[in-house]
């Protein structure tokens, strides 16, 4: 585990980012498997509804309240400059097409990062009402519902053969050019899901899943893992090992089948 000293700077914005994770993912529940929802098409052709705006919203609007001098980058409205060199991220629902869906395994992800390192992640299910916290150095917790926070501690599976391998969508491996890598990966493993999004993180921070991994993610689905992933004993890096939620890739592991999943992995660097 990192050490940091606890301050008020970590700990106010931990709390604060604690309770809107779940109010804002509560939300959503007003339009989960909704048979009127309203689905719009991004400029990037991804969707986007009612209640990824309204999430993100209300978080954008507590934030300006609680900390304006932060900045803040969300999915679906861009990014504010801040002064206070504290830079909020926000994915109002990780896993909008498994909303769209009526599919529980979505998310709300909040990170906060300062000076260009993510120091605290929360993963709220509002369908499962479970959630996992961390700041660094102060570890990864897990709550489930009205129940007491416990430690967040990923598995002692010390192979892939011995465990749950799972990602977001396997046509993301053929993006780019990795549809081998996904084959090889499900060969090696025990048992293979798409229990994806940031529900797979959660899996693996809580000692479910040995490995989760994304050929293809956004700034906004990997700034609250890393924190959440490290304190709960894993690893969260890129294809090539790095330790960063800039690589628009992600590898989360219990950290002993970090250097098998890698070794897969690095053979298909990400197309430029």
């Amino acid at each position: 585990m990192n050490t940091q000293t606890s301050t008020p700077q970590i700990d106010n914005r931990l709390e604060l980012a604690k309770r809107l994770a779940i109010e804002a993912g509560k939300g959503t529940l007003e339009f989960f498997q909704s048979a009127d929802l309203a689905v719009e098409s991004k400029s990037d052709d991804s969707p986007v509804t009612v209640a990824d705006k309204n999430a993100e919203q209300f978080i954008r609007s507590q934030l300006a309240s609680h900390f304006p001098d932060d900045g803040i980058i969300g999915e679906e409205f861009g990014e504010s400059a801040g002064t206070s060199g504290y830079r909020w991220i926000v994915d109002p629902i990780d896993g909008t097409k498994s909303f769209i869906s009526g599919v529980p395994l979505y998310g709300t992800l909040i990170g906060v990062e300062h000076e260009g390192k993510s120091l605290i992640g929360v993963i709220y299910i509002p369908c499962l009402d479970e959630c996992v916290y961390a700041a660094k150095g102060q570890g990864a917790w897990y709550v489930q519902g009205d129940k007491a926070p416990v430690r967040a501690q990923v598995s002692d599976c010390k192979t892939l053969k011995q465990g749950l391998f799972v990602t977001s969508q396997v046509s993301t491996f053929a993006a780019r050019n990795a549809s081998a890598a996904f084959g090889r990966l499900e060969e090696s493993a025990y048992i293979t899901r798409t229990w994806g999004d940031c529900y797979g993180y959660l899996l693996v921070a809580t000692g479910r899943a040995a490995a989760m991994v994304d050929p293809m993610m956004s700034v906004w689905d990997a700034a609250a893992l890393q924190p959440i992933m490290e304190e709960a004993g894993g690893t969260f890096t890129d294809w090539s090992g790095k330790p960063t939620i800039f690589s628009g890739e992600g590898i989360g592991t219990n950290g002993h089948v970090l250097e098998e999943v890698l070794a897969i992995c690095q053979d298909y660097p990400a197309l430029s």
